[in-house]
């Protein structure tokens, strides 16, 4: 059922939150695959700030930390994480006020933009590639936590191996044991707050101070690049904020909760793994959390909290390939395990050490996402809901607007494979701005067909 399938994909990326402490989706609210209006059932904004902030306490907040502290200064850090946060914030914004407006998710308010059937498509093929590869990254966090672990007992085994042992445990949790992971979530993460703190508070303490304010990056990371990062590590879950909003009663709620859910545990969980990198004089975050207390309570952590993340991931990832290739739903589990399979093999190639041009290219296509929908919603139908309505089959201005502006963004990160040619800068908003002004021209030339397509959508409907 529909219902299923949106619970799933509302847990993208690092979304940490239970299903029970999120959105309900009631079953009653869907007939014939179509998403039926609830006004009666609401949200506080406070409730929806703890699942966006509960959403930032995750292993790939501390990554982030980790990764911008190795190329540019504590201060700096701080300041890319706060911009890059913000203008996440509005993203979220934008995007969240549209399903307040019309009480449906992400991927039904899309369909006036990609149409139907694009809607479907394109944003499951983002969340196909952004769950891949987070199950990827966190399998190897994973991977290389538990080698480590076993190297103090004097049990030797590579990352790669380590990687591919829990790249297995995760999948088969994923397959059959989803309600198991509910126990670890409970657990893991309260107990990495807690591991964070008392790390934060051992480094703060004694000399480590000395290395704080002495501290200088080995490496050179650029503003835009670390901007990049920042941005690239939750851009897919602004551009879905409606999934979790749709619920929510008035727009302002969208705005507080976005704002205080995101910008302080997201600055936070980046100081925490920027201060201990430095401390630590590492920016792996397995070897990090090693010398938090004991390995054995760092070790922990780590693979509490990556182990439940990747459930979800394998989730999310088989349902976007069976939307994506058509898949009937009895071959779930073959999809999720496919997902699941995919992603341990990029762990085992070692996807964390390509964490910086993974965020950056995810930072440049996922936003274009938004910049179509922002531009059709707040510039066409200039935020009335009564405009909106869906446009059947595939919205040819609104695809080519998003591959215009994606590729082009992406553009600058594939280059920096390539040393030798010339670089160009990574502007992570190119994306957003470029699908932006695509969608509005294209609607001006096209505007009678879209039309078209909207009154017969309109007339099969009624």
């Amino acid at each position: 059922m529909l219902v299923k399938k949106q619970k799933k994909f509302s847990f993208i990326f690092h979304f940490e939150k239970d299903v029970k402490s999120g959105l309900t989706y009631n079953r009653n609210l869907y007939k014939g695959g179509i998403l039926m209006e609830d006004k009666n059932k609401t949200q506080s904004w406070y409730s929806l700030a703890f699942i966006w902030g509960g959403s930032m306490v995750c292993v790939p907040s501390l990554l982030i930390g980790s990764t911008l502290v190795s190329g540019m200064s504590l201060g700096k850090s701080l300041l890319v994480g706060l911009i890059g946060y913000a203008i996440t914030v509005v993203i979220m914004i934008l995007q969240g006020t549209q399903s307040v407006d019309l009480h449906k998710p992400t991927v039904q308010i899309a369909k006036q933009v990609f149409g139907e059937i694009g809607s479907q498509r394109i944003i499951s093929i983002i969340l196909a590639i952004a769950c891949l590869g987070w199950f990827g990254i966190q399998t190897n966090v994973a991977g290389s936590a538990f080698a480590n672990l076993l190297g103090l007992y004097g049990i030797r085994i590579s990352v790669p191996v380590s990687s591919i042992v829990w790249g297995m445990i995760m999948l088969v949790t994923a397959i059959y044991g989803i309600r198991l992971i509910r126990l670890i979530n409970y657990i893991a993460v309260p107990y990495l707050v807690i591991v964070c703190l008392y790390g934060l508070f051992e480094a703060l303490s004694g000399q480590s101070n000395h290395l704080l304010q002495t501290y200088q990056p080995t490496a050179q990371l650029s503003f835009f690049d670390g901007l990049a990062v920042t941005i690239g590590s939750f851009a897919l879950g602004a551009v879905i904020a409606g999934d979790y909003s749709q619920y929510s009663e008035k727009r302002s709620d969208v705005v507080k909760a976005a704002s205080v859910g995101i910008i302080p545990a997201g600055i936070l969980m980046i100081a925490v793994g920027a201060i201990l990198a430095i401390v630590n004089r590492t920016s792996d975050i397995s070897s990090v959390f090693m010398n938090i207390g004991s390995p054995l309570i760092g070790g922990i952590a780590l693979i509490l909290a990556t182990w439940k993340t990747n459930v979800i991931n394998a989730f999310s990832g088989g349902l976007a390939i069976i939307n994506v290739f058509g898949i009937s739903k009895e071959k779930e589990k073959i999809a999720v395990a496919i997902a699941g399979g995919v992603g341990t093999l990029l762990a085992v190639a070692g996807i964390l050490n390509y964490f910086v041009p993974i965020m950056s290219i995810l930072s440049a296509m996922v936003p274009a996402v938004a910049g179509v929908m922002i531009a059709s919603y707040w510039v066409v139908q200039k935020g009335d809901p009564a405009k909106w309505s869906p446009v059947s089959g595939i919205n040819w201005v609104g695809i080519i607007s998003w591959l215009i502006g994606a590729v082009i963004a992406v553009i600058p990160v594939l280059l920096g494979f390539f040393p030798s040619v010339i670089q160009l800068p990574n502007q992570p908003l190119i994306g957003i701005i470029l699908s932006f002004f695509c969608y509005l021209i294209g609607n001006k030339l096209f505007e009678k067909q879209l039309t078209k397509h909207t009154v017969s959508t309109k007339e099969m409907e009624e």
